[in-house]
């Protein structure tokens, strides 16, 4: 059933001028009569209205959810309260990490809207590296945005019952986890009426992935840490198209699905997009070799933001120990400390495993589940599309399946680099 909620409606350009002239720090922004506003809806996402609003003196974002999911229709409900959930973790991320989210100027909880900076040159990091756009800042602006989110919302940062009130605070966006448990974890590996895939081209892939025993208990494994380990406050979404950015400045969006969750789910994220995106380079390319050097780029990327990424948590884990982990008089002079910093070494080490199984359950929906990525959707030619999505399954099977064969990006790189250039037979 739609929810509905005393005072809520779905906005339009005509009545959103009027909404907004009656809030003075929106209204002191955006300048001028409000009967010039330029006003249009732009939102082309799976759930979402989203307004872009000029004045004469700038403009604001403005982000509504509907009670259902828009990709779909009415069919399918989903609750208003993850506008909620969306902004506490928006401002908690901004606490964090300051200009790497966009700023909030105004929260409604009845419409369930929220007023925010305009990105503006900013574009879609999606679109940018499907036109082959460098983006030199990324891997440090990154790295330092999961870090901190994942650092300071977790047990070595926290004491229990900060820790314990996070997870509270979170727990009622179950709507938007099951979503993930069910798109991610469990519909591409058996028959959904909402899976789609390149067809005929990769309708054995499918079928096998259905029939695939030993990943159905790989994904399976991944899905219970999602469902049983609230390590640290998740983004919940962290992919190329929850990013906004120019080549010198980043900005993370979208955290509606923000929840307590494991920290490898949102750096997995990140690996599986970048896979994606160089897998499907030579989709794009319009001469043999064309988009090798960019290919290379987006590996090299990889690497630097999960170095980086390793490095930061290691660096904030020395410098602030606060949390009720892993408790400092337990770890006392020389010693002691040689043990913990080993201790951090091997934390790490399994971090990086669950980033590399949860990349690989991101990849496998992206290409036989609901939503897919434009990085692949783009390919105009279904059999070039088709062999490049091929690639990417084959070595995200590998990965779930056998992450111990990645213990490092480098590895996981080298190994993507190898699988781009086997011929794919259907």
């Amino acid at each position: 059933m739609i929810e509905t909620r005393e005072g809520y409606a779905p906005q339009s350009p005509e009545t959103l001028s009027a909404y907004l002239s009656g809030i003075e720090r929106v209204r002191n922004i955006l300048g001028g009569d409000p009967s010039r506003w330029r006003i249009a809806e732009v939102g082309d996402g799976n759930l979402n209205l989203v307004f872009i609003v000029r004045g004469d003196a700038g403009g604001v974002a403005v982000k509504q959810a509907l009670p259902y999911v828009r990709l779909v229709g009415e069919s399918w409900p989903l609750p208003l309260s993850r506008a909620h959930y969306e902004h506490m973790a928006l401002s908690e991320q901004a606490r964090l990490t300051g200009r790497l989210v966009p700023e909030i100027f105004h929260y409604d909880e009845t419409l369930a809207l929220i007023v925010m900076e305009l990105l503006e040159p900013h574009v879609i990091m999606r679109r940018g590296m499907i036109a082959a756009t460098l983006y030199p800042r990324f891997a440090e602006d990154i790295s330092t945005f999961m870090s901190r989110t994942l650092y300071f919302t977790s047990d070595l940062a926290l004491p229990a019952g900060r820790k314990k009130a996070m997870i509270a605070a979170f727990a009622g966006n179950t709507a938007l986890c099951k979503i993930t448990e069910d798109l991610i974890f469990t519909d591409p590996y058996r028959v959904a009426d909402l899976n789609r895939w390149t067809s005929p081209q990769l309708d054995p892939y499918a079928a096998r992935w259905r029939e695939d025993g030993d990943l159905k208990v790989a994904v399976s494994r991944l899905k219970l840490k999602f469902l049983s380990s609230a390590e640290a406050m998740l983004h919940g979404d962290l992919h190329t198209g929850s990013i906004m950015l120019t080549p010198e400045d980043t900005r993370v969006i979208d955290p509606e699905f923000a929840f307590m969750g494991p920290m490898g789910f949102d750096t997995g994220a990140i690996v599986a997009n970048f896979l994606l995106n160089y897998f499907s380079q030579d989709g794009h390319a319009t001469s043999p070799g064309e988009r090798d050097a960019y290919g290379e780029w987006v590996l090299a990327t990889l690497e630097a933001i999960w170095t980086s990424f390793r490095e930061k948590f290691l660096a904030l884990w020395r410098e602030n120990p606060a949390g009720d982990a892993y408790p400092a008089s337990l770890f006392q002079g020389a010693e002691g400390e040689g043990r913990l910093e080993t201790e951090r070494q091997s934390y790490m080490d399994r971090l990086w495993a669950d980033t590399v199984g949860f990349a690989a359950a991101k990849m496998i929906r992206r290409i036989l589940g609901l939503a897919h990525n434009i990085d692949l959707e783009w390919i105009g030619d279904k059999d070039r599309r088709a062999v490049c999505e091929a690639r990417a399954l084959i070595l995200a099977r590998d990965m779930m399946v056998k992450p111990g064969d990645y213990p490092s990006v480098s590895a996981l790189a080298e190994r993507a680099r190898r699988v781009r250039r086997d011929v794919i037979r259907y």
